[in-house]
């Protein structure tokens, strides 16, 4: 069979992995997510190597881990002339659309000093054909057609305030006019019409808050059949297990995750409710979903599409006391990766071996046949997509973390009197253990999986010495290892320019 005639390339804003398979899956309805993968190759042990929301894009794009891009915070410059996915597949003829948003903070050495862009992080990644303009903070076109419809139109963030005075009541607009449903109408309409030999990147902003669904999706979990969070104390015993804990819980507080309630307690009836329509916008992603994969198994087009589904980050959703994404915990990295690659003979398999968010955009190069820049720090899934496993694949997970800001402190640094550039914590995830590293000079947290994991940190206890010292080692070899690679293979000789192949092995 000839390479995929087309690519569906669809990332979930802050869609946890345990929706889609762990604590939570039970509780929650994804039947078509849940049919790509039994159709496809699934990444239970994917990770976001950075978050927020435009740094993560920014690595998922780039295939670049954050302290090469260095884009580490939303309004942080990426730039310009790095190579991405959008650059790459233009080179051989595919027109990257983008229905949705990158959250790339464009180059300031590339705009005059007045520019519009320079005012806004929700900018368009070079390379990509902004098919429709559909941001958090804007959406335009939604609003335009909002406002079509009769709806009153409130500016943002009030248009995600509920439709009532209850936390689950329904948004101001019906499920058909959401953004959600919006986004994807745009996107079918393309498809419906365009050639094959289209390359769609589709971004759905849920199930990222402000927490509120239409009907039916904002009722539809009973709050009081869900799990509560994990939690390994009350808030004070949270907050005594590290200094940085403190800051994450005021910056992300049960409140910020709605519009409407700035008093909200985070009482455990409140943050079930809360948790309830996180499922709800989650399911209602999935519905829509469906409807594409709907559309291109009844135009013939799904044998002949590369489908990659992922999200750029995870939601805590009050596990330790945590909203948001802000912080060290796994529920705020770990997400799905589902493929599904028409030319590759694997259907319904789990690949249980650590990958990031940087091996994405490789692997679709790679299923396109395209070459790998030497700037991109991940590997190509694809032998995993034919049952194959590179006998040398990693044993670790990377992720980092910067919560500092060079313009406004914040509430982190000022507690705990970092400067910007000391603000910032890795993250390094192994067989049996889980290191946290803070910059600053604040102590590291150590997580033995095989026991408490992170309900327990190990890294006081003299038995785990050794572990923190392995680990230790394997993070700063990492970190050297990886090391910004534009021309690392690339060597002026008397005979003239030489370019290795890029080293798989770490």
């Amino acid at each position: 069979m000839a390479r995929a005639e087309n690519v569906l390339f669809v990332v979930i804003d802050q869609l946890r992995a345990d929706c889609v398979f762990g604590a939570l899956a039970a509780h929650v309805a994804l039947p078509n997510l849940r049919a790509l993968m039994a159709d496809g190759v699934t990444f239970r042990r994917h990770y976001s190597v950075v978050n927020p929301c435009g740094p993560s894009r920014a690595s998922i794009l780039t295939g670049q881990y954050a302290m090469n891009h260095r884009a580490t915070r939303n309004g942080t410059p990426l730039p310009d002339d790095l190579p991405n996915l959008a650059t790459e597949v233009r080179k051989a003829g595919w027109l990257p659309l983008l229905f949705g948003y990158t959250d790339t903070t464009r180059d300031p050495r590339t705009l005059p000093p007045g520019d519009p862009m320079l005012k806004s992080y929700e900018e368009v990644m070079p390379g990509f054909v902004e098919a429709v303009e559909m941001r958090l903070e804007q959406s335009w076109p939604w609003r335009a057609h909002l406002a079509a419809k009769g709806y009153e139109v409130p500016p943002y963030p009030a248009i995600f305030r509920p439709a009532g005075p209850r936390l689950d009541d329904p948004a101001l607009y019906r499920a058909e006019d959401s953004d959600t449903a919006f986004l994807t109408d745009c996107a079918l309409d393309a498809i419906r019409v365009r050639p094959e030999g289209w390359f769609v990147h589709l971004t759905y902003i849920r199930p990222h808050p402000p927490f509120v669904a239409p009907a039916p999706y904002n009722r539809m979990y009973d709050p009081a059949a869900l799990p509560l969070p994990v939690r390994a104390g009350t808030v004070a015993e949270e907050r005594a297990r590290h200094p940085f804990i403190a800051s994450s819980h005021a910056k992300n507080p049960a409140a910020g995750t709605v519009e409407g309630f700035p008093d909200l307690a985070p009482t455990d009836a409140n943050v079930q409710t809360l948790r309830a329509i996180y499922l709800g916008l989650a399911t209602e992603v999935d519905d829509h979903l469906g409807r594409i994969v709907g559309h291109l198994k009844a135009r013939g087009l799904y044998d002949r599409t590369l489908i990659v589904v992922t999200a750029d980050h995870g939601e805590m959703l009050g596990d330790h006391h945590v909203w948001g994404k802000s912080t060290f915990y796994d529920a705020a990295y770990h997400t799905a990766l589902v493929i599904r690659d028409p030319d590759a003979p694997l259907r319904g398999a789990q690949v249980d071996l650590p990958t990031e968010a940087v091996d994405v955009t490789p692997t679709i190069l790679d299923c396109l046949g395209l070459d790998i820049p030497h700037t991109m720090d991940g590997r190509s899934l694809r032998p995993f997509l034919s049952g194959e496993t590179p006998p040398d694949w990693r044993r670790y997970s990377f992720s980092e973390l910067d919560f500092g800001d060079p313009v406004t402190p914040t509430l982190a640094q000022e507690a705990l009197g970092l400067p910007a550039e000391a603000a910032n914590l890795a993250i390094l995830r192994g067989p049996t253990h889980t290191l946290v590293h803070f910059n600053g000079g604040l102590p590291p947290l150590l997580f033995d999986h095989r026991a408490a994991g992170e309900m327990r940190d190990v890294a006081g206890d003299p038995a785990a010495a050794p572990t923190l010292l392995e680990m230790s080692r394997a993070m700063l070899d990492h970190r050297m290892r990886h090391a910004n690679g534009r021309f690392a293979r690339t060597m002026v000789t008397p005979a003239g320019l030489a370019v290795v192949p890029r080293c798989q092995g770490r």
